[in-house]
């Protein structure tokens, strides 16, 4: 059999050494000693081989804004959302776009290939940012795969003409409908609004709730009714949920198993919740973060994103999973290898599965998205932020990262 490309000696994510053969843009074998017959042969050294890296949850849209919104002039109270909403009508197609591909050129750089993106829409900034980004998903196609989440930021029922726009990127192309219900005026009246197009759009769901210090009360909760009410199981997301972090262990667990009965993921955001978390305080600032492994463990589909990048939001970022996983493992204290494995699926597998991707992995019949990583296996990866070397989408080169070479003194 001949192949368009072959990954000698690669080392899969559990443990698994073999070749990787590649034709017609999809994995064709699985064996050690393929015949070297190949357009390219791509020398892996018994480095990480794993599929793509899926970034569930990114803001291309107002991305490489920081340096454009008001400085902060104190740690509380916080006004990301005030900060961003006074510089939209600065935002163009154009502009939109072109701030959206230096990103996304870097998510690409550090190993993604599947992405969903969350953009806003309301009467300051129309479609802007939604044809911006739009005119992403085609142009970099060759690179990764990229779903849009429409979703109403400042508020849909105290916001009179977003709701109309939702609808107009729902008919253009949007495939998820997102919702931030903390910043209307009737949060469970935005819910229930969201399950609705979502069942008149068969849009998939994915949300930002629940951020705050204190779990009295749960939007998730309404989430997780509303879902199984519409068989809506494993079509719906919530991502930040930083109120889980500040719940007693009994309470976690008894949520935990009530998103997994009803089929709600988690996506937890390490870098935006430790930024904004905790703002109230002055001293023992909590960590804001949700420990996505102990759910994971009770059945809840975990995934781990970026968020926003370089924006009032969170001012850092550079769209690099690994180091996402490694920040988060920090704060939740879960560095053990069983633990890391776990993590290394919530930007692989366990990302895959949240946006209903039935043809991910390293399998002979699946698409050759494959990154290469320079470690010898998931641990080693996230414990010491290992760099991506290569990446290859449909079997096909879309980035090149050469190893650091030390040169000693002759």
């Amino acid at each position: 059999m001949s192949f368009d490309l072959i990954l000698r000696d690669a080392r899969l994510p559990d443990g698994t050494a073999t070749d990787i053969g590649v034709a017609g843009g999809v994995i064709a074998a699985l064996a050690l000693g393929l015949p070297a017959e190949a357009a390219e042969v791509v020398e892996c050294g018994g480095r990480l081989v794993s599929p793509g890296f899926v970034e569930t949850h990114i803001h291309l849209d107002k991305t490489c804004t920081i340096d454009r919104c008001a400085c902060e002039t104190g740690r509380f109270p916080h006004r990301a959302m005030e900060r961003t909403s006074a510089i939209k009508s600065t935002f163009s197609v154009e502009d939109v776009t072109d701030r959206a591909s230096r990103t996304l050129q870097k998510c690409i750089g550090h190993g993604a290939t599947t992405m969903r993106t969350h953009v806003e829409v309301d009467p300051l900034v129309g479609l802007r940012g939604f044809e911006g980004v739009k005119a992403l998903v085609e142009a970099y196609r060759w690179a990764i795969d990229i779903e849009i989440c429409v979703m109403p930021q400042e508020g849909l029922l105290n916001n009179p003409g977003t709701d109309a726009l939702m609808v107009a990127a729902l008919r253009n192309g949007a495939r998820v409908v997102g919702a931030a219900p903390s910043y209307d005026s009737d949060p469970a009246g935005q819910i229930r609004r969201v399950f609705e197009l979502a069942r008149e759009y068969d849009a998939d769901i994915d949300m930002h709730v629940d951020s705050g210090s204190s779990a009295a009360h749960l939007d998730t909760r309404l989430v997780c009714d509303l879902t199984e009410q519409y068989g809506w199981g494993g079509r719906v997301a919530c991502g930040h949920l930083t109120k889980l972090s500040t719940m007693p262990l009994p309470e976690l667990d008894a949520m935990a198993r009530r998103m997994a009965d009803a089929g709600v993921a988690l996506t937890v955001l390490p870098s935006t919740d430790l930024y904004l978390g905790g703002r109230d305080r002055d001293h023992r600032v909590e960590r804001s973060v949700a420990d996505a492994n102990r759910l994971h463990r009770l059945g809840v589909t975990c995934s781990i994103s970026s968020n926003n990048i370089l924006n009032a939001f969170t001012p850092m970022g550079d769209g690099q999973l690994i180091r996402m996983a490694n920040l988060y493992a920090n704060v939740v204290q879960q560095a053990m290898p069983e633990a890391l494995r776990d993590t290394w699926g919530m930007f692989t597998s366990n990302s895959a599965k949240l946006l209903r991707k039935s043809d991910y992995g390293i399998a002979v019949g699946n698409p050759a998205d494959l990154i290469l990583v320079d470690a010898p296996d998931p641990v080693a990866a996230i414990r010491e932020i290992a760099p991506t070397l290569m990446g290859f989408k449909r079997g096909r080169r879309t980035f090149t990262r050469t190893p650091v070479v030390l040169h000693r003194p002759h």
